[in-house]
């Protein structure tokens, strides 16, 4: 039922916005001649884009990565989604692409990303593993200044877990976000039964 949820809820969002002009023109065109690695931004070196290219050209599904300065007056969601849409990113019938979306930070505008994951792999890589791997893969290294080794690894990450070497909870367990729910479950508990027993004891 999710997938046909996700489309009605994507449906609405689509008709809410009609009125207000907003189309698919605003969105860019793939860089022609076609290809995973579209980077608008220029954020990386040819050597460093071919490299990547060659990278998704293997895996089963296709996967895009897209760098871009301004989003317009979209969300980072709302672009990565469109575009994901317009371009039709994923094997013709399965909808099992991926699209990440990066803009960089410029003046006077915060750096942006997301992860558009196709109906086809929703299962495979929910909403909130693509956020946690942003936050553990991508973005660590961003802040050092490499910025294509955050891309890499975003990359390794995404097409392991699409060719189910490891599934997402296993990658939670591993980047520590399953340990920290797992310490809430105990602490949560424990902090209540001293609050109540020092309350029953009239001193803590």
């Amino acid at each position: 039922m999710r997938p046909i949820l996700r489309f009605l809820r994507h449906l609405l969002f689509w008709a809410a916005l009609a009125p207000a002009g907003i189309s698919a023109q605003d969105l860019p065109e793939p860089m022609s001649p076609r290809r995973l690695v579209n980077d608008f931004a220029g954020l990386l070196s040819d050597s460093q884009r071919q490299a990547l290219e060659r990278k998704l050209t293997a895996d089963l599904h296709e996967d895009r990565f897209v760098t871009i300065d301004d989003l317009g007056d979209y969300a980072p969601s709302d672009f990565a989604q469109r575009l994901h849409d317009k371009w039709g990113v994923g094997r013709e019938g399965k909808n099992n692409g991926i699209l990440v979306l990066v803009k960089p930070s410029v003046s006077g505008s915060r750096g942006e990303a997301y992860i558009s994951v196709g109906y086809g792999l929703e299962g495979v890589i929910p909403d909130i593993t693509a956020g946690r791997i942003l936050d553990n893969e991508m973005i660590p290294r961003f802040r050092e200044g490499d910025i294509y080794g955050g891309i890499d690894r975003t990359a390794d990450v995404l097409m392991q877990l699409s060719r189910g070497e490891f599934t997402a909870e296993q990658y939670d367990e591993r980047s520590g976000d399953g340990a920290d729910v797992a310490v809430l479950f105990v602490l949560i508990p424990l902090i209540l039964f001293m609050i109540l027993a020092g309350r029953r004891g009239g001193r803590g």
